[in-house]
């Protein structure tokens, strides 16, 4: 199965979701209305998803991996997030406001439509019958997406097979945090902003966003069994097959989108984290799963510059 693409772009994904009903192009069912964030239901001792804290003499920074749509019951919270959570003066995230979709139409308008270059004339006849047969689980046809974009049509196949398969980004790792960030009144930041992380896809090339919908195309189905795998992964601090199931798939699938959507990522945010280490204070970072697992990881890229990275026990 190929489903890192399906993972890498979870959170952009949710982004459009709700913007792109807007333009008529999808109906609303493919947007994920927001939600009270969910409860998190304890981990079984011992087990929960991994923690690592970088430190000097002033300044202690945690670094968190979450998966972006849950189940209401997964299991995954601890003990040493709690109380690391607990001890921050601010809360880093991919993204600062969740909700804020400032910047996002425009950017869709501009890089996720082409009446004149349709779907229709990159995609096989089999292969529209593919994205209209996905596209009806939800209430759309394949004439709606027609005019999308590989890469917009791409995220909205992923949040539609994500929804089918059950997972909800209000029960969400990152969705959930943020929600106890904002009621613990400290301060909220962001590594990115939500045009940024859709630019990262809209900007790759054609054929690297038409190998991203034929991917989602063939896998539409396999969501919840792909999904279920990583979660496991992840809730169990498996680090070595989030690896396999996210970076070693992406690698294989298209170098270029294992680029732009983790390698370059995870070393402009370990050079701000750099910056963050010379002030002072607390920070909890939380970031994507997969961006802290495998040879590029964020913690690789720390490690590189000479930042000691440590994984936190109970």
């Amino acid at each position: 199965m190929r489903f890192a693409r399906l993972t890498s772009c979870i959170r952009s994904a949710l982004t459009v979701g709700a913007a792109v009903s807007t333009l008529l192009l999808a109906p609303s069912a493919m947007a994920q209305a927001p939600a009270s964030p969910a409860a998190v239901t304890p981990a079984s001792p011992g087990s929960g998803p991994r923690l690592w804290v970088v430190r000097d003499a002033d300044s202690t920074l945690y670094l968190f991996g979450t998966v972006h749509v849950l189940k209401p019951d997964t299991p995954w919270g601890t003990a040493r997030m709690d109380k690391a959570f607990a001890s921050a003066d601010e809360y880093w995230f991919e993204i600062a406001d969740l909700n804020d979709q400032t910047g996002v139409m425009p950017l869709i308008q501009a890089k996720g439509i082409s009446p004149d270059r349709p779907l229709s004339s990159l995609l096989t006849a089999e292969e529209m019958a593919d994205l209209d047969a996905a596209a009806r689980t939800v209430g759309a046809t394949a004439a709606q997406l027609d005019p999308l974009r590989p890469w917009l049509a791409s995220l909205q196949l992923a949040l539609a097979s994500i929804q089918k398969a059950g997972y909800v980004a209000a029960n969400g790792g990152d969705q959930v945090l943020h929600a106890r960030a904002a009621a613990a009144g400290k301060p909220i930041k962001g590594f990115e902003t939500a045009p940024q992380q859709i630019g990262f896809v809209a900007d790759m090339s054609e054929a690297a966003q038409l190998a991203m919908l034929r991917s989602g195309l063939k896998e539409f189905d396999q969501a919840d069994a792909f999904l279920g795998r990583m979660v496991t992964a992840w809730s169990t601090g498996d680090v070595d097959e989030l690896d396999v199931l996210i970076g070693q798939e992406m690698r294989n699938e298209s170098a270029e989108m294992y680029a732009v959507m983790l390698t370059r990522r995870n070393q402009a945010w370990a050079d701000q984290i750099q910056t963050l280490l010379a002030g002072s204070g607390t920070a909890f970072i939380s970031v994507g799963a997969g961006h802290l697992a495998g040879p590029d990881s964020l913690q690789a890229q720390l490690e590189q510059r000479g930042v000691h990275v440590e994984q936190v026990a109970d």
